[in-house]
């Protein structure tokens, strides 16, 4: 049978970190109310002309590196991101010809915070069916654009970086399989409006804009269901899973997910307190640390998932 393996993680953070202690000065807000409501300590902020294919790139080389591939020998690019440099061309096409690649297919994914997971599914069924062997992915975000640094809701939450996969045809099991939804009818709960300029509205300038306790409300009971039809889907239950990946939004919802699935906190990847939410990136962000730190082995299952604006939401259930 033919699986669709991870075979090298990579990922990236923007040097200039911007603590608790910057916002405070920003908007009437403390260290203390940051910290309890999101679990967030500080976050990463990109340097003037520092873009989201920069960012993509650096993951990108490093996650090349890490599966020991010729980067030639990748047969497509799929980049997760709602913060692209331009509007056209697509952020994949600006990293592939950085990486000197030219010719293969390369898009863009808008699924907001689960992009990452919406790009597992379509890079797994590309190789599943035999089209290509060697898919690289990223997801990639620079937030810090599109934030209202006067909005104190939104404003302590977000942040940016890159994270990265190479994704390779393998005999032996790796994504077991994904799940994937999305609602439009939540569309104004959690949104950026338009930068087109026939478009733009000077009264809704394109920052991300909010409904904290209702996305809150609608994330918990969403990621759990999406985590069930996984292990459902696999014949599996709680204790199978070895480790939980979360998108890091908010360490409320991640904790009441860990609780649902009756797993330690110490068995579940968590980086919120010091990357912030970084949407698309968030999930590669947090698989390469784990796995470059040794605490995500080979052969282990990991359970993967987000939910971001739309809502878009979906789980991944892989065998590292």
């Amino acid at each position: 049978m033919r699986y669709t393996r991870i075979a090298g993680t990579g990922s990236y953070l923007p040097e200039h970190v911007v603590t608790n202690a910057d916002i405070e000065k920003l908007v009437d807000t403390s260290n203390e109310w940051i910290i309890e409501r999101t679990g967030i300590h500080s976050r990463h902020k990109v340097a003037p002309g520092e873009r989201s294919s920069d960012m993509a790139l650096i993951a990108a080389e490093r996650a090349i590196e890490a599966a020991g591939i010729d980067r030639h020998s990748l047969q497509l690019i799929l980049v997760a991101t709602s913060t692209p440099d331009m509007i056209l061309p697509n952020c994949a096409c600006l990293v592939q010809e950085r990486l000197g690649v030219a010719g293969m297919p390369a898009f863009d994914l808008v699924a907001a915070c689960a992009g990452f997971i919406y790009g597992l599914s379509v890079a797994d069924q590309f190789i599943r069916s035999g089209m290509y062997d060697n898919v690289l992915l990223i997801g990639t975000e620079a937030l810090t654009s599109i934030t209202d640094w006067t909005d104190r809701e939104t404003c302590v939450l977000f942040g940016d970086g890159a994270g990265a996969v190479v994704l390779q045809a393998s005999d032996q099991p790796g994504i077991l399989s994904t799940h994937l939804h999305a609602d439009g009818r939540y569309k104004d709960l959690l949104r950026a409006s338009s930068p087109l300029p026939t478009q733009a509205d000077p009264e809704d300038p394109p920052y991300v804009r909010m409904a904290g306790r209702e996305v809150f409300k609608f994330a918990v009971g969403a990621l759990g269901d999406v985590v069930d039809e996984a292990l459902a889907h696999n014949d599996l239950d709680y204790s199978d899973i070895d480790w939980l990946v979360p998108h890091q939004a908010n360490s409320r919802i991640i904790s009441a997910l860990a609780k649902k699935l009756d797993l330690p906190m110490e068995r579940v990847i968590m980086t919120i307190a010091e990357q912030g939410n970084t949407s698309a990136a968030s999930v590669p962000l947090a698989l390469d640390i784990a796995v470059r730190d040794g605490r995500i082995q080979r052969g282990e299952r990991l359970l993967l998932e987000a939910i971001g604006g739309g809502f878009c939401w979906g789980s991944a259930l892989i065998v590292y």
